[in-house]
């Protein structure tokens, strides 16, 4: 028997088939953008409550060194602001998981991003207010300048690793902080032509405290140091300028900070 032509028009012509193709696609494509949004909101989330575990226990630590520094609880503004900032964005992606631990953490160029608690007790002790002005002497990833700009009018920050300083600048405008400055130079000199400053946070040990620095705060402005001490040790101090142009220093704890680098800490007396 002979076959026969079919005379019915196939249901599914080549056209259209190709439509269906593609919207098989998209779909996929859909479900993966779905997919990755959800795995981001988790992760931020996840984020978000190791951030609140981290002010805790920064909290409970200021409770514990209280004697030490006369802070038995530190600011609330300067808790929120820990709070508010992502620590895992200014930290090598390989350490995001460990971000809000307690600890300082390499950032590469022999630097660290400092401990949390440091950087809530090195803010707290400027009393830093809406209206301030401060310098930061060692920008590193750029972490403390981030916590500062959440409380003060202005942040000018200095970092003598131009590859670090860089990078920093970059993350701080994509994170949106428009009330960062950051330059490349030599810290211990300071930065004269935004001076005066209500409150300096310097985040690198030095021999001394450089005059330059002394110079450029207000009266009545505040300083935070970690200096060398004997044998090897560092001590953090606070230092406040009187309305005379003297300054008090008070010893707030020991510390352990990277050391100044640059040539205005090399020509200190006492230095090679």
């Amino acid at each position: 028997m002979r076959n026969r032509k079919s005379n019915l028009t196939p249901l599914l012509t080549l056209p259209f088939v190709r439509v269906l193709h593609y919207a098989r696609l998209l779909m996929t494509a859909g479900l993966a953008c779905i997919s990755t949004q959800v795995t981001a909101a988790a992760a931020d989330e996840r984020y978000a409550a190791d951030r609140r575990r981290m002010v805790d226990e920064v909290a409970a630590m200021a409770r514990d060194t209280a004697r030490e520094t006369g802070r038995a609880a530190f600011a609330e503004r300067v808790l929120e602001a820990l709070r508010k900032v992502e620590r895992h964005r200014f930290v090598p992606g390989a350490l995001a998981s460990a971000a809000y631990a307690n600890h300082p953490l390499p950032i590469g160029s022999g630097q660290t991003i400092s401990q949390p608690y440091i950087v809530a007790l090195s803010t707290d002790l400027i009393d830093p207010q809406p209206h301030h002005v401060v310098l930061e002497i060692g920008t590193g990833s750029g972490y403390q300048a981030a916590v500062l700009a959440e409380i003060v009018r202005q942040v000018y920050s200095i970092e003598i690793v131009e590859a670090l300083g860089r990078e920093s600048a970059q993350r701080l405008a994509s994170l949106g902080y428009r009330n960062v400055e950051v330059r490349i130079g030599d810290g211990y000199r300071g930065w004269p032509e935004k001076a005066p400053f209500d409150g300096i946070v310097v985040t690198a040990a030095a021999p001394t405290i450089p005059q330059p620095l002394v110079e450029q705060l207000k009266p009545g402005g505040k300083m935070v140091i970690p200096v060398e001490a004997h044998f090897g040790q560092q001590q953090l101090l606070l230092v406040e300028k009187r309305a005379d142009g003297t300054i008090a220093r008070n010893v707030v704890l020991p510390v352990r900070f990277v050391p100044f680098t640059g040539p205005g800490a090399r020509q200190e007396p006492g230095r090679r």
